[in-house]
C-alpha cells in the first residue's frame, strides 16, 4: 500500500531528525518535575525578611528628592532596607534609580565587610561564605544590569547571593541546582542565548515535525491494526470452513 509505505518513510526519517530533541524534551521534563522549584530558587537558603523600621520623620519628601535630582519618576517607591530608607524612582522608559531617602543622594559604597555581614544575615544555614566580589557588570544569570556584589557559600548546592550595591538587599539567588535546571530548560525550549523565547523558528519547526511523527504514527497504527483484523477474520473464517 502506498499510504503505508509513504507513512513509514516519513515516520522513519523525521524520527531520525527530531529523536534527539524529543529525548531532550523528556529529560528536561523529568528534571523540571523532579526538582522542586523552591529548591531551584534557593528559597530554603534565604531567611524570612525581618521588618525594617521606617523612620518617616527622617525621610525627605518625594517632591524634594525629585527637585534635587532632576528625576521625573513615572513610579516612586519608598521602602525600608538594612542600610536605611530608600526612594526607588523609575523614570518612564528608563532604569530605576535607588537613593538614600534621608539624603536624596545615592547610598555610600559598601565595603566587603558590610557585604559579608548583610549576606550572612540573610543566609539560612551553617555554611561559611567566601569573600565578597564586586562585579562591574552583573552576570547574565542574574537578569540584571550594572554593578552587583556576589557572595558564594560553601554549602552542598554552592549557593550564590547577589546583593544590590546600593541597599545591600539580596536581589538574586543562584546555585549549582539552578544552573543544572537552567541547562535543561534551555535544551527544552532551544533558546541557548536568553532562555526565555518560546516562539523562535527552530522550536516551532521541530514541534511541527514532532507532530507529524505522531500523526504518521497513528496512521501506521491504524493501517497495521486494520490489516491484522482482516487477517484474524480470514483465519477464523478458514477454521469454520475446515470444521
Amino acid at each position: 500500500m502506498k499510504v503505508l509505505r509513504y507513512s513509514t518513510q516519513i515516520h522513519k526519517w523525521i524520527g531520525l531528525v527530531v529523536g534527539v530533541q524529543v529525548l531532550f524534551w523528556v529529560a528536561g521534563g523529568v528534571v523540571m518535575t523532579a526538582i522542586p522549584i523552591e529548591t531551584v530558587r534557593s528559597e530554603h537558603r534565604l531567611k524570612p525578611a525581618s521588618p525594617v523600621a521606617l523612620p518617616v520623620e527622617q525621610v525627605l519628601p518625594l517632591a524634594d528628592v525629585v527637585q534635587t535630582t532632576g528625576i521625573a519618576p513615572a513610579r516612586a517607591e519608598l521602602k525600608g532596607t538594612q542600610r536605611g530608607p530608600a526612594w526607588v524612582l523609575t523614570p518612564s522608559g528608563a532604569e530605576a534609580v535607588t537613593l538614600n531617602a534621608t539624603t536624596g543622594r545615592p547610598f555610600a559604597a559598601m565595603d566587603a565587610n558590610e557585604v559579608s555581614a548583610l549576606a550572612m544575615a540573610a543566609y539560612r544555614g551553617t555554611a561559611a561564605a567566601q569573600p565578597p566580589i564586586l562585579l562591574d557588570q552583573a552576570p547574565k544569570e542574574t537578569g540584571r544590569d550594572g554593578p552587583i556584589w556576589r557572595v558564594n557559600f560553601k554549602d552542598a548546592e554552592r549557593t550564590t547571593f547577589y546583593l544590590s550595591p546600593q541597599t545591600g538587599e539580596v536581589v538574586t539567588r543562584r546555585s549549582a541546582v539552578w544552573r543544572f535546571y537552567d541547562f535543561f530548560w534551555r535544551l527544552h525550549i532551544l533558546d541557548f542565548k536568553n532562555g526565555d523565547n518560546f516562539n523562535h523558528p527552530l522550536l516551532v519547526g521541530l514541534t511541527v515535525l514532532t507532530l507529524s511523527i505522531v500523526v504518521t504514527g497513528f496512521i501506521l497504527l491504524w493501517i497495521r491494526l486494520s490489516r491484522d483484523l482482516k487477517m484474524a477474520r480470514a483465519v477464523r473464517a478458514a477454521r469454520r470452513k475446515a470444521g
